[in-house]
């Protein structure tokens, strides 16, 4: 079987629309109204609020192909199967359908001959075995054999493996039935099986149902509304068709990998594989308005960027051409996701600068490498201590590291600097679980109010530093709100205090808060504001608190501004170039 990427994106948005899906454009890979993340990692995080039960504009029943960034799999990229940057498809039911429904449009869309027409001999499925919270789920288990699915194809897994959420602590999870295509390979064990790692069974689609309500109390009521929630990753769905034994060699990286392949003799796939990964990611996230920095979504652009520019240096690359790289993967992408062809020049500026800071970080790291070892010899050993304090105060890698090291024969204890870059995870891992915890996922009540609250800042600042200010990303915990927003200068105490007052203000007034469902040409002759350039939406959601703030959201939100309380702003300061950071919290008046 012959079959493109582009023709896989559209045969999925075909086979949703006649089953009654309406086609939503991809959401940011940065989420503009409260993000539990630093990115988009999966369809779902944008439709939190619809999941909990906000109405969306597009209906109940939704499709589309999404932009996704995990960093988790940064270190497992080169592998066959791991992407820092991948494209999943999903479609998604509001509270319509349910088990029954999903697994047979999942088993037509893979089987019949009209769509993907994969062999049932090559397909095998996963279901929850249950445990004390919730059954084991042999609903869907018949519904699959019912379709047609051999027993002995079908395997039970626990949590761990067939069970997805909450997305914090607290809120809609449930079991999913996952599907595996068999490449082929020979079983590496007698108990091989889907859950194996082997690399013999690779999941291409997901599909989670959203029937319980995690509680704090470590309970699982049922759902009010039961949700479908599906995804199929792109790249692993290319690969399988087409009989690749690996993504890199589809039709969405071979242009990259061609290019990469014609600057270098060298035959190490593995750094070839890395550099074209990397450099999809970083030129996706620079075009939805990310630079790089040591912060947050900056920090995980500069560190793909920089490995990308290591991994060049070990293939013998020059010192500068993540730029012609860039310009490939604009002119494959920008068909689909038109803010590549919109952003370019930002994002080859932002990439040349980053080569050249880059290559001003190796001069400075070799600088302070040779003070650190001017008083050892060959054969002495290097701290892993010191070769840490390189990589973590400098950027310096430990491969440049081990390879000074070694011209003047002296060894790097590597398992010392694994023990201080364990530390490093763990503590990285703590800060990224707490602001998992943050968000809309939640819903508390005082992350409503917090989110309220965004909106009314939102407006003040307009009115108070004038219509050039919008939104630039926001992160909201019951505790505080984070709102950062285009500006290029720091706010003086005035203007700080007249923000603040203005949106006291107009929480005191009690103006009701209501959405209004709308085409876009009607939301923004309305004077909506918001970021919005769904190229397949026809139907919008805004949030209007009178005339004072009309814009496009997910919601949830309080029902009059009086339930926010008292706002405060605790700090105000510069987030990257041209972006101010508001630091302020909510209060009971």
């Amino acid at each position: 079987m012959s079959i493109t990427s582009k023709e896989i994106r559209q045969k999925y948005l075909d086979f949703f629309s006649e089953q009654g899906h309406s086609i939503i454009g991809s959401a940011p890979l940065v989420p503009d109204n409260d993000p539990t993340v630093l990115f988009t990692t999966a369809g779902m995080h944008p439709l939190v609020p619809y999941l909990l039960g906000e109405t969306h504009p597009a209906g109940v029943r939704i499709a589309n192909y999404q932009k996704c960034i995990r960093t988790g799999d940064i270190e497992e990229v080169g592998d066959r199967w791991h992407l820092t940057f991948f494209e999943m498809l999903g479609n998604w039911s509001l509270g319509d359908y349910f088990k029954e429904e999903a697994i047979s449009m999942s088993w037509e869309f893979l089987t019949s001959e009209k769509w993907l027409n994969i062999p049932i001999d090559r397909l095998r499925v996963s279901v929850f075995e249950g445990d004390d919270d919730a059954p084991r789920d042999e609903e869907a288990a018949s519904l699959w054999k019912d379709l047609g699915m051999p027993a002995e194809q079908i395997y039970y897994f626990p949590k761990s493996e067939n069970w997805w959420g909450p997305a914090g602590e607290t809120g809609p999870c449930g079991p999913d039935t996952e599907m595996f295509y068999d490449t082929g390979l020979a079983d590496c064990s007698p108990g091989c099986d889907p859950s194996c790692s082997c690399g013999k069974y690779v999941e291409i689609w997901n599909d989670v149902f959203m029937q319980y309500n995690k509680q704090s109390d470590g309970t699982y009521p049922p759902l009010e509304q039961k949700n479908v929630d599906t995804g199929m990753g792109l790249e692993r769905i290319v690969a399988v068709l087409n009989g690749k034994k690996e993504v890199y060699t589809t039709d969405l990286f071979k242009p990259l990998m061609d290019k990469i392949s014609a600057l270098t003799v060298n035959h190490e796939d593995t750094s070839k594989e890395i550099i074209a990964d990397h450099i999809r990611a970083a030129t996706f996230i620079i075009a939805d308005g990310v630079s790089p920095s040591n912060m947050d979504q900056g920090y995980v652009l500069r560190r793909l960027l920089r490995r990308a520019m290591r991994h060049g240096r070990k293939l013998g690359i020059g010192d500068f051409f993540l730029e012609d790289l860039a310009k490939i993967v604009v002119d494959q992408y920008s068909e689909f996701y038109p803010e590549l062809e919109k952003n370019k020049s930002e994002i080859y500026v932002e990439i040349v600068g980053e080569e050249e800071k880059f290559a001003k970080t190796l001069r400075d790291g070799e600088k302070q490498f040779a003070k650190i070892t001017k008083h050892l010899k060959a054969n002495d050993t290097m701290p892993g201590e010191q070769a840490f304090h390189l990589f973590d105060t400098y950027g310096f890698p430990l491969e440049i590291t081990k390879e000074l090291a070694s011209e003047k024969g002296i060894v790097v204890d590597e398992d010392g600097f694994d023990e201080f870059y364990k530390q490093h995870q763990e503590l990285s891992r703590a800060g990224a679980k707490k602001r998992f915890k943050g968000g809309l996922a939640d819903a508390s009540w005082e992350t409503i109010r917090g989110h309220t609250a965004t909106h009314l800042l939102q407006s003040a600042l307009r009115v108070v530093l004038g219509e050039h200010v919008l939104q630039k990303g926001s992160n909201i915990t019951p505790e505080r709100l984070r709102f950062d927003f285009s500006h290029p200068d720091k706010m003086t105490e005035e203007q700080i205090k007249a923000t603040e007052d203005l949106v006291n203000e107009k929480i005191q007034e009690g103006i009701d808060v209501h959405y209004e469902i709308m085409s876009i040409q009607d939301a923004l002759d309305m004077g909506a504001i918001g970021l919005f350039d769904d190229k397949y939406a026809e139907k919008v959601k805004v949030y209007i608190m009178g005339e004072f703030s009309k814009e496009f959201c997910g919601g949830p939100h309080v029902n009059n501004t009086k339930e926010v309380g008292k706002f405060r702003i605790v700090k105000e300061k510069a987030s990257s170039s041209g972006v101010r950071r508001i630091k302020a919290v909510v209060e009971e008046a």
